[in-house]
């Protein structure tokens, strides 16, 4: 069982070619990149090169980056949700998925979460980003289409089966991504978290993939997030403004054909009553902010192993950012 303090996640596709565009760094600020790794990465226990390049490592449950932010210095580690039999239930299982995470045939030792390696490209990178973030409606060069509930909520889960893709990414200040979000609050008071189950004992929201609970987001963090006012469902991308957007998913407009466009499926939320519903059509809107360049569509329920369904991305390029 994983148990992983979670500060934000959403599902991002990018690629590992990293190239600064039109950036230099100084001796200072190179030292303080590595000051910033040496906080972050935590000694391992074990550590695991995946397949797709990069290192996880496996650290003691207790020494986890997240225990160094000053809101959590005492916290008091959840090691399951409060509503864990009742998900079980109620989760859904597909066997014929395979496993994401890239280590497959590896694993880490009991009393251990596992934590991707951050190197000095990835706080680069994440600079390059900090400014312009992409769950801000508000950003230059943010294309958004998504599926929302129209009622204000309260909502205390939401969920639903992704397909994954990974577009390919022109330049390393460029993002895509899909994911599932809820949302509380106006303006500078927003708090809001890609994928999340609410524990009505403890606030935390829960990140469960496939019947397994991988970690939450501490309500200390969320002061805001006592239940949420907002959901919703689909994708976003992120590049410099007068340059071409990367694609959307899997680069394809929705058609219906689940093996072609990039879909969510057996979509569902809880409100107060705690109860998972499917998203009824007179209930929901769309955000599409460029037609010509991607696609959104909610087609309702489908029935049989689609259920509540949308689909969404498209091809990018110039879309007038």
């Amino acid at each position: 069982m994983i148990h992983i303090l979670l500060f934000f996640l959403c599902l991002v596709n990018n690629h590992d070619r990293y190239v600064v565009y039109g950036i230099q760094h100084t001796h200072q600020e190179d030292l303080e990149l590595e000051q910033q790794l040496q906080l972050l990465n935590k000694s391992p226990v074990k550590s695991i090169h995946t397949k797709f390049g990069y290192i996880v490592d496996c650290i003691d449950i207790y020494k986890q980056p997240a225990f160094d932010h000053p809101l959590l210095k005492n916290h008091k580690l959840q090691r399951k949700p409060s509503f864990q039999n009742s998900f079980e239930k109620t989760s859904v299982k597909n066997s014929s998925t395979k496993p994401i995470f890239g280590f497959e045939k590896d694993e880490c030792p009991r009393g251990t979460v596992p934590i991707r390696r951050t190197t000095k490209n990835n706080l680069i990178q994440s600079k390059l980003l900090s400014s312009n973030h992409i769950l801000d409606k508000d950003v230059s060069g943010l294309q958004i289409a998504e599926v929302y509930l129209l009622s204000d909520g309260p909502y205390y889960k939401v969920s639903g089966i992704n397909s994954i893709y990974n577009p390919k990414l022109l330049r390393n200040d460029q993002m895509s991504l899909s994911h599932i979000w809820v949302q509380n609050g106006l303006g500078d008071a927003t708090n809001k978290i890609s994928v999340g189950w609410h524990d009505p004992n403890t606030q935390n929201w829960w990140l469960n993939i496939e019947g397994s609970n991988i970690g939450y987001f501490p309500a200390k963090l969320f002061p805001n997030m006592s239940s949420a006012d907002q959901v919703g469902w689909g994708g976003r991308t992120l590049t410099p403004p007068n340059t071409p957007s990367p694609r959307m998913g899997s680069g394809y407009f929705p058609d219906k054909n689940f093996g072609l466009s990039c879909y969510f499926r057996q979509v569902s939320f809880q409100n107060e009553s705690r109860t998972d519903y499917g998203p009824p059509i007179y209930d929901t809107g769309t955000i599409n902010d460029n037609p010509n360049c991607f696609g959104v569509e909610y087609y309702g329920d489908l029935g049989r192993k689609a259920g509540y369904s949308l689909q969404f991305g498209g091809p990018g390029g110039e879309c007038g950012n």
